[in-house]
């Protein structure tokens, strides 16, 4: 049973990823704890997937989730709807390298809104690596640890 909600989570969430057609793709919520201790959230774009497994974004290094992911890397992300609510739990961390920022480059970002391209020093990309899950979709429950997969 697990499998078979774990595989809905993942369609899910890859159905979500990159910048789609309209602009914007899919959502999450990242929770990261704040220089006080206290956790805070923040609303980002998920740039690319791997089921549940991780999940990256492409922000600034400037930007607070950056600096707070660089000085506690536990994290939690979220994405919900009325039919579903995926919570995946684990570390995130700052990825800076080149191939992997050009990997993570998405088509639709070329239009110089926010960087020049992949190698602009204002992109980074954050990736989040999922220990543990809880998932409600289809009305069905499933937790458990990435382990256990």
């Amino acid at each position: 049973m697990n499998k078979e909600i774990i595989a809905k989570a993942e369609e899910i969430i890859n159905s979500k990823t990159g910048y789609i057609e309209d602009g914007m793709g899919g959502y999450a919520a990242l929770a990261l704890i704040d220089e006080n201790g206290y956790p805070t959230v923040s609303t980002l774009t998920i740039a690319k997937a791997d089921g549940i497994k991780w999940i990256t974004f492409c922000t600034s290094p400037d930007r607070n989730s950056v600096k707070r992911a660089s000085k506690c890397n536990r994290a939690s992300v979220c994405i919900n709807s009325n039919e579903y609510n995926i919570t995946l739990v684990g570390t995130i961390e700052l990825v800076t390298d080149s191939a992997v920022k050009k990997d993570m480059w998405l088509p639709t970002m070329d239009d110089g809104a926010h960087w020049s391209g992949p190698d602009d020093p204002n992109f980074c990309v954050l990736k989040f690596t999922t220990e543990r899950y809880s998932l409600f979709v289809g009305y069905e429950d499933a937790e458990g640890k990435m382990e256990d997969i």
